[in-house]
């Protein structure tokens, strides 16, 4: 009989386990909270779209969609892509969910988002995004509120110290218009000194070359026009509001007139939170205002700006968090122990108390794996006396003949329980009602 081939892990996805998932996870209820306290609406959207939804609004000529894109067609014939992204994908469902209603709409989603990457540290082809986006809001106060977010959910990650938030303005149409046309003129003066990806960007998207890391289009991209030149009264206010925004709300910045996004329905504000603890990928949240994409699929003219972060990168720099400890271990003392063990163990957990239950080997091996858990407390399940009686030294002693179910325990059992579990644990003492025990209201472990 031929052996079974072992399936192994696709190159460029993960399995997320133990530290990584502690970190992967603290990173997302970090991110669940900070976005409540700013209003932002959780959403969900497909994780596939029509090809046709992110060749629009990341353009044609772009890496992403012209290189790393996960594109098939189904068997409808229709081309479907696996999403790269989050904002093409919210842009599509405020036009076809008519969410126009809504606006100004602010929502934030997480998910597995997929781009055909080389892997390495930090970069996989599938891998994780938090997501947040205002559309409908062409004021440059949303534009400060999603960075003042973004600052926020940094800090309470505790990785703030040696993040740069950069900033530059993108200017309005006819800024941009303007700028263009004097960097086409810039390029082309130096057109033989670029190299090959430059000199395909030329004819489509000359922006790009700004943020080329090719040694060969440094020198030419740095001497290029800066953008300041060319901005609109209109837009020069709008970029001071921003970073008054900013500086009222006390968010550091720094401007990088270089930074660039190359579409056209990319306006005003555009931003990155870099540091330098992640090697030559050093961003770590990035975003601006897309002012035109909405129109560029079909909806109406509609503001909208927005940022998406690496959860993977972000996990990367924080802390490790505490390892998840029950609080108390539930040990039946014998086999025929083990089903009024379940009933306590059920209970303690109805009562919110996190507790570990030890069936496997013998008692000897129980305890150790009890102590192993590292709970602050034991409940043993045990007979009333003879050979297997335990001392309280071992553990709060639960005897098998003095209860079927931990709910109906009697009164003394539950007195002992609630005392011993007191002093191992900080809870709150419940106590009964018109002489009445409620076993809802047994525990109630203290917030840490």
């Amino acid at each position: 009989m031929a052996r079974i081939q072992t399936p192994q892990r696709i190159r460029g996805t993960q399995d997320i386990f133990g530290e990584d998932q502690r970190r992967f996870a603290a990173v997302l209820e970090t991110f669940d909270r900070v976005r409540k306290l700013y209003c932002f609406q959780r959403l969900e959207i497909p994780i596939f779209e029509a090809t046709g939804v992110f060749a629009r609004s990341m353009g044609e000529t772009s890496d992403v969609v012209s290189k790393e894109m996960y594109t098939f067609e189904d068997r409808g014939g229709d081309s479907i892509t696996l999403r790269p992204e989050f904002t093409a994908g919210i842009a599509r469902a405020y036009i076809s969910e008519g969410w126009q209603q809504f606006a100004p709409l602010k929502v934030a989603t997480s998910g597995p988002v997929f781009r055909y990457e080389r892997p390495q540290k930090g970069r996989y082809r599938q891998f994780h995004q938090i997501d947040a986006e205002i559309l409908g809001a062409p004021e440059p106060a949303a534009d400060v509120e999603l960075l003042v977010l973004a600052d926020q959910l940094l800090k309470e990650l505790g990785i703030a110290e040696g993040v740069t938030l950069q900033l530059n303005t993108l200017g309005d149409a006819a800024t941009r218009d303007a700028w263009r046309t004097a960097l086409v003129a810039h390029f082309e003066a130096h057109k033989g000194e670029l190299s090959e990806d430059s000199l395909a960007r030329l004819e489509k998207n000359p922006l790009r070359i700004l943020d080329s890391k090719d040694p060969r289009d440094r020198p030419i991209a740095d001497s290029a026009p800066d953008i300041d030149a060319y901005l609109t009264d209109e837009a020069a206010a709008f970029f001071k509001a921003v970073t008054d925004g900013l500086d009222a709300a006390g968010v550091a910045w720094t401007r990088n007139a270089r930074l660039v996004r190359g579409l056209d329905y990319y306006r005003h504000t555009a931003f990155e939170f870099v540091t330098d603890r992640l090697g030559a990928q050093g961003t770590v949240l990035a975003g601006g205002r897309y002012d035109g994409l909405i129109g560029s699929l079909g909806g109406p003219e509609t503001a909208g700006v927005g940022w998406a972060a690496g959860v993977e990168r972000l996990a990367m720099l924080i802390e490790e968090p505490a390892e998840d400890q029950p609080l108390v271990s539930v040990i039946p003392w014998m086999p025929e122990a083990e089903f009024t063990a379940i009933g306590v163990a059920a209970e303690l957990r109805r009562q919110g108390v996190s507790t570990h239950i030890a069936f496997k080997g013998n008692e000897k091996r129980r305890f150790e794996a009890a102590s192993k858990a590292k709970v602050r407390a034991r409940v043993v399940v045990a007979p009333e006396s003879g050979e297997g009686a335990i001392s309280s030294r071992q553990g709060i002693p639960v005897r098998i003949n003095e209860v079927g179910s931990f709910a109906r325990a009697g009164e003394n059992l539950r007195e002992q329980i609630l005392d011993a579990l007191s002093r191992s644990y900080d809870v709150v003492r419940m106590e009964p009602t018109e002489g009445a025990f409620n076993p809802d209201a047994l525990l109630r472990p203290l917030a840490k």
